[in-house]
């Protein structure tokens, strides 16, 4: 499935680095940056969520929330965030049904690995319809902050 500006935002449930289960609509009411990357503790991974990190009041000037998803386990997330002292909340979707819902799962990765998360990004308005979605070709790349903000600069 590939989502699109203009569609509902599939709604989930998961576990967090904190092990408390986060709803989507746990974010109703407010702007949503969802973002899925393909695994702690990786080069480009590690400089996506920092800079997400040292972007954080930005974001919340917009009024949003910021949530980063990947396969790994809760535990690798909760050491993840620590080590890079991440501001927001890393969500795990370990059983890849999340990623495959938002069509950004890997079949085959590198090294033989199967079903990551692909590098992504989407902003959700205050009702989780989508306003920006994009799923990069190639997790060595960085998703586009600017359009991101620009978009949430709209929605205000």
């Amino acid at each position: 499935m590939n989502l699109k500006t203009g569609d509902k935002a599939p709604l989930f449930t998961l576990y967090s680095d904190a092990q408390r289960e986060v709803n989507l609509t746990d974010f109703r009411g407010q702007n949503l940056v969802l973002l899925f990357f393909p695994l702690a503790f990786t080069g480009v991974c590690t400089e996506e969520m920092c800079t997400m990190r040292d972007s954080l009041s930005a974001y919340t000037d917009l009024e949003t929330a910021v949530v980063a998803i990947s396969v790994d386990s809760p535990f690798t997330l909760a050491r993840f965030k620590e080590s890079e002292s991440l501001n927001f909340p890393l969500l795990s979707d370990f059983n890849k049904e999340v990623s495959r819902q938002y069509g950004v799962l890997y079949e085959s990765f590198v090294m033989g690995m199967h079903g990551v998360s692909k590098r992504a990004a989407f902003v959700l308005d205050s009702e989780g319809i989508i306003r920006y979605a994009e799923v990069l070709a190639s997790a060595g790349d960085q998703p586009d902050y600017s359009a991101i903000r620009e978009t949430l600069a709209h929605l205000q």
